[in-house]
């Protein structure tokens, strides 16, 4: 059976599209990896949790806004605890403390930040 093949090289009119499987790739912790696309403000990232991978309690500058497409998410905001299902959404004020916990099997949201995260570009 033959690899799948790599995804293609980016064009150079790409200003206005992100093809999928680009973007800037960064495994945040452990089972935890985040595929990022950024504008001059605004950040999209997707995050991908492996079974019982974790994003421990921490807080940043950015507003962050985020959907569940797949999978079950256990998260806290504020200190306040909801486990999450596809199509359920959140919202993050700066300086919020927050964590999540993929629970039962692969996890896939889709976060967006502002301003952009210069530690995920």
């Amino acid at each position: 059976m033959d690899a799948p093949s790599p995804p293609p090289p980016p064009q150079p009119d790409d200003a206005y599209f992100t093809p999928a499987g680009h973007g800037s790739v960064h495994r945040i912790f452990p089972g935890v990896e985040i595929r990022t696309s950024a504008g001059e403000r605004l950040m999209l990232s997707v995050v991908r949790f492996e079974p019982g991978a974790e994003v421990p309690d921490h807080a940043h500058p950015h507003e962050q806004a985020g959907i569940l497409l797949s999978g079950c998410l256990e998260f806290t905001i504020g200190g306040v605890t909801r486990r999450l299902g596809p199509g359920d959404q959140w919202r993050i004020p700066g300086g919020v403390r927050h964590r999540c916990v993929a629970i039962g099997g692969p996890v896939v949201a889709l976060d967006v930040f502002t301003p952009i995260r210069d530690d995920y570009r």
